[in-house]
């Protein structure tokens, strides 16, 4: 390793991580199906000719049309482990940008905070996992083994990229992964899991004022709502409250009807649709929550014979659970001893991430990054610029506590 001063190191990529941030934070990738460049693309194309200039190996894997991952991959021609970085290109829509006080693509510093859509989650991270690794590399450090740089599109949507990522069998050898999200810093060794569920009541349509000659599926809707808030409570008692992940739910969310075409305040619709957001902690088996969930239709159908009702998982993510002493937790949980100098804060994150589908494919998991874990998707979305020098340096660490042992 060359002899360069820690303290001129840390500069050196404090400064680094700030401006990569800023030019990804300003290059808007929201999600916008339809829209001329409302999708990952410009962003995942930036970070793929900026790992390339690095001389790191990059591969840009389309996933759908201009949602492409990209994926770096340093190998240090010695044997040992692989380490894998994950951070998303995707944000959520910056909502109504007059409501913001700053340019939500901006990426405005102020008073010690950047501030912008992504700066938070989780264009800051990602930065900081890039700059980690450009800094290992600069300084030519000492490791062995791997590390592969996962960029995936889609992490807030149904998460097409690491599944993408996964099926194309980049994650078969990897012993251990980091996922960048904003998480104050903690290592999160466990996660939520979630079910997105479409319950849907039938009907027969028919005038409000004779409502004899219908069959109101509101009415069995509000019925089967009711149940699953009982069904909620019995698991909140069985299971008590998580230590870092709170409490399993079962959430109404979007309450429709009908469910297609126009409502009228005279007409009995022929359907009505609920979606659920069902969070899970560990001691839950989703298959059996269904099971539940049928057998509440069933019975619902037993006392009323107008009663009918099916339901569809559109999604269903396990949760995930990563003991201490897995080594890449001890990595992460080490080099946060060393950086911050103080004992690390273990918890749990309370959504998915693309983690969860890492930890399906059997690769360790830990979570942490930068970033107010309560800030995500909110106006005025910011980070403390300190901290994602702080994080750059664990992610550097960390990298090397793994690699080296």
């Amino acid at each position: 390793m060359p002899n360069i001063h820690i303290d001129t190191r840390k500069l050196r990529d404090k400064e680094r991580v700030l401006s990569l941030t800023q030019d990804l934070v300003r290059i808007p990738s929201v999600y916008r199906p339809g829209v001329e460049g409302g999708n990952e693309e410009k962003a995942a194309l930036y970070v793929a000719a900026y790992l390339k200039n690095l001389g790191i190996e990059v591969h840009v894997e389309e996933v759908e049309p201009r949602r492409p991952n990209v994926i770096g991959v340093v190998d240090s021609g010695k044997p040992g482990r692989t380490l894998l970085f994950e951070g998303h290109t995707d944000v959520v829509t910056e909502g109504d940008h007059d409501s913001w006080k700053y340019d939500p693509f901006g990426a405005e510093i102020v008073d010690g905070r950047m501030y912008g859509r992504g700066t938070n989650d989780t264009k800051g991270n990602l930065s900081c996992m890039i700059t980690a690794v450009q800094s290992l590399l600069e300084d030519e450090e000492e490791w062995s083994g791997k590390i592969i740089l996962c960029i995936p599109c889609d992490e807030e949507g149904m998460m097409i990229g690491i599944k993408h990522f996964i099926e194309q069998g980049w994650a078969d050898h990897v012993d251990g992964a980091i996922i960048c999200e904003p998480e104050e810093n903690q290592v999160c060794i466990a996660q939520r899991g979630a079910m997105r569920v479409v319950l849907t009541a039938y009907g027969k349509m028919a005038h409000g004022a004779i409502s004899w000659s219908g069959i109101n599926p509101n009415l069995r809707m509000a019925k089967l709502i009711v149940e699953l808030e009982k069904l909620e409570k019995r698991e909140q008692e069985r299971l008590g409250k998580h230590p870092t992940l709170g409490w399993p739910s079962i959430t109404p969310t979007i309450l429709q009807a009908p469910a297609k075409g126009d409502a009228q305040v005279n007409v009995i619709p022929a359907q009505c649709m609920t979606t659920l957001d069902i969070r899970t902690v560990p001691g839950q088996d989703h298959e059996t929550l269904k099971g539940e969930i049928q057998r509440i239709i069933d019975r619902l159908a037993e006392d009323d014979t107008d009663f009918k009702a099916d339901f569809k998982v559109i999604e269903d993510r396990p949760w995930t659970s990563t003991e201490k002493e897995e080594p890449v937790v001890r990595a992460v949980a080490e080099a946060v001893r060393k950086v911050l100098k103080k004992e690390p804060i273990y918890n749990g994150v309370p959504g998915a991430t693309d983690g969860t589908f890492l930890h399906v494919a059997g690769v360790p998991i830990i979570t942490t990054g930068a970033g107010d874990r309560e800030v995500p998707h909110q106006i005025d979305e910011y980070v403390d610029i300190d901290e994602l020098a702080e994080t750059t340096e664990i992610y550097r660490q960390a990298a090397l506590n793994f690699l080296q042992s």
